[in-house]
């Protein structure tokens, strides 16, 4: 599946950069989400809907029970389709992209001593630092594949078909790996539910020592951020 949604890709690529700079410790998501949400603790149950090519797909199972498992946090239940209040549809997708990075080539003023400790006195730049008396002599451009991970859900009243919440989560790492992200979309998303209509903010998850989600609470933008203006979205995913 495809989501064609221009702001967030861009986000997406700020944050890849910010990825290929060395910030590796946390993943950053950006989340966008539109509410019309007025449901109680009693009505939150629901059912999983899915379109054709979903239909006895074990990776449909899989990101459907991260996304349970994170719904259950906020009392909801899941109960036959005939009896649910909410029908939650999701969709995903992964495309790759190359990232280019501006990285600064420097001038080393005593080659002579370069060798593997920098020289007799174990100092590896000599006095001046890595950057020499003079800074930088030029810069290179190094690409970087980036691959863009996307998720989509949906609630809407199962009765009279109205959409009660969207929420798009989109991070970018070097890892094509939809599996390995979803955890972090999946957080990312429903941190907080429900959030205000049109809100847009960037949620801030550690990443522990087996790339799963650590104990952490998630750590999103401010309060200026999370009520920013929403993001123009082209076409979204059904």
């Amino acid at each position: 599946m495809n989501f064609p949604i221009k702001a967030l890709v861009r986000w997406a690529l700020i944050l890849a950069a910010m990825w290929l700079a060395g910030c590796t410790t946390y993943v950053q998501t950006q989340v966008t989400a539109f509410s019309d949400w007025s449901g109680s603790d009693a009505t939150r149950t629901y059912a999983f809907a899915r379109n054709g090519e979903q239909q006895n797909s074990i990776e449909q199972t899989t990101y459907e029970t991260l996304i349970a498992g994170e719904l259950a946090k906020y009392n909801f239940r899941q109960a036959p389709e005939s009896s649910a209040n909410y029908q939650i549809a999701i969709a995903y997708s992964v495309r790759g992209d190359m990232m280019i990075v501006r990285q600064p080539v420097y001038y080393d003023p005593w080659p002579m001593y370069g060798g593997p400790w920098g020289g007799p006195w174990g100092r590896p730049w000599g006095g001046w630092g890595p950057y020499g008396p003079w800074g930088p002599t030029g810069y290179v451009d190094q690409s970087y594949p980036v691959y863009i991970h996307a998720l989509q859900i949906r609630m809407n009243d199962r009765k009279t078909g109205r959409e009660a919440y969207k929420v798009t989560a989109v991070n970018s790492t070097g890892d094509p790996s939809l599996y390995q992200a979803m955890p972090y979309l999946v957080r990312s998303a429903l941190a907080d539910f429900p959030l205000g209509n049109g809100t847009v903010r960037t949620v801030t998850l550690p990443v522990d020592q087996n790339g799963g989600i650590s104990n952490e609470t998630a750590a999103s933008a401010g309060a200026n951020e999370r009520n920013a203006t929403p993001v123009p979205a082209g076409k979204t995913v059904d």
